[in-house]
């Protein structure tokens, strides 16, 4: 039996709203954001899961969206790079990184700034090494990592004194 050919219903919360998309059974996370709800910020790198260029925020927790089957995200929340700006205006941690310039082609961009959120979310004031272990899933060709970990320590802190 194809199980690809089998239409099913998937429904999400995607950056808010409520959704319910039908597609084949073997539809990817990925390809559902980007095919189907058309937000094509995320991208895909490798489609196996070692780039990070296709980290969502699944139920609180960074994933790759291209090794989850759209079936299996039915019933989350899930979170988009769209989804981060508020009332037109950047996340801190996308300024945060836009000041450090920690964007060169921006590729991995979307995906890092995904991570770092799920990251800043679980923990508020990670150490360096913390902020490394919490984008070692994201690959950079560009940057060399060090502005990507600096715009992370400075979007924590700028969380940090806004919650305070």
């Amino acid at each position: 039996m194809d199980t690809g050919s089998r239409e099913i219903e998937v429904n999400l919360t995607v950056n808010g709203k409520k959704v319910t998309v039908t597609c084949p059974a073997n539809t990817r996370l990925l390809d559902l954001l980007r095919d189907y709800l058309h937000l094509t910020g995320t991208k895909e790198g490798c489609g196996i899961g070692e780039c990070g260029a296709c980290t969502v925020i699944m139920d609180g927790k960074a994933v790759n969206s291209c090794l989850v089957l759209a079936g299996s995200a039915d019933g989350s929340e899930i979170i988009t790079i769209e989804g981060m700006e508020k009332d037109g205006k950047l996340h801190p941690i996308q300024e945060a990184f836009v000041r450090n310039n920690a964007i060169q082609c921006g590729f991995c961009t979307p995906g890092m700034v995904m991570s770092a959120k799920a990251l800043l979310d679980a923990n508020p004031d990670p150490t360096e090494e913390e902020i490394k272990i919490g984008i070692s899933g994201n690959l950079c060709r560009c940057t060399g990592y060090k502005q990507i970990v600096d715009a992370i320590k400075e979007a924590a802190e700028v969380l940090r004194r806004r919650t305070a």
